[in-house]
């Protein structure tokens, strides 16, 4: 008989906004897993596209639906944290995917040991709009995670990195567009155990980020990097990065 532990619940919590072209990949991702602990969660924020017909069109899977008007992705994430219940929380965005019906079964097989750890991360392919493999992620996972590795950029995508919910605290809304490498920073501070489960989990759709957005987004970083890691040691370790952020057209 296999000990309670080794079955984790997992709350998987996806933010949507107008986003009925790319939803029903990201949810049938979830309800096809063979692996029965989940809670799923969607955060809409009052879409008027025809996300919340194909939302109803599987409201029997869904745990947990909130629709109504937020105040930007962060505060809408910040509403998912507080209803789900889960040992973990994972945020897929709409659009993106669990790579396999069976990624968070072979996950929870990937966990050895009697505790289950802090955080569970791995790899991320990217994809196009119809999900034929375009890359994987330029940045991949170290084989041991600590705080100390976003010194280097966000080596784990954020949709590939579980937390355990009792370490997890609410996204700081004042970040727009990078509040996710600070929370997982945070988190990963307050961890001792970061598993490696050495799989791909998630298929990240390829979309391009506007210019504008990119570099407000690489400014946040670096004001998120000097506040965990120092100015001194974040300058260092970016002298290409502080002169992508001046020079970048």
């Amino acid at each position: 008989m296999h000990n309670t532990h080794l079955h984790p619940k997992f709350s998987i919590i996806t933010v949507t906004y107008n986003a009925a072209q790319v939803l029903e990949d990201t949810i049938q991702s979830v309800i096809t897993q063979t692996y029965k602990g989940v809670e799923y969660i969607i955060i809409d924020g009052g879409s008027k596209d025809g996300t919340l017909d194909i939302i109803n069109r599987y409201k029997t899977h869904i745990h947990t639906v909130i629709s109504e008007p937020d105040k930007g992705l962060y505060d809408a994430m910040n509403k998912g944290i507080r209803v789900a219940t889960g040992d973990y929380i994972c945020f897929l965005n709409a659009g993106d995917a669990l790579h396999e019906d069976d990624t968070l079964l072979l996950m929870v097989h990937s966990i050895t040991g009697e505790v289950l750890p802090d955080v569970l991360y791995g790899e991320t392919q990217l994809v196009d709009e119809e999900g034929h493999f375009v890359r994987m992620r330029r940045l991949s996972a170290p084989e041991q995670l600590t705080w100390k590795s976003f010194r280097k950029g966000m080596l784990v995508c954020h949709q590939a990195f579980f937390a355990r919910r009792e370490l997890v605290e609410p996204y700081d809304l004042h970040y727009r567009f990078s509040a996710d490498f600070d929370w997982c920073i945070r988190i990963m501070k307050k961890s001792h155990n970061l598993h490696n489960t050495h799989l791909t989990l998630i298929d990240y759709l390829n979309e391009g980020m506007t210019t504008r957005n990119h570099k407000a987004s690489l400014k946040e970083r670096f004001h998120i990097m000097c506040k965990h890691y120092g100015y001194v040691s974040t300058v260092l370790h970016h002298i290409g990065f502080v002169f992508r952020l001046l020079y970048r057209k």
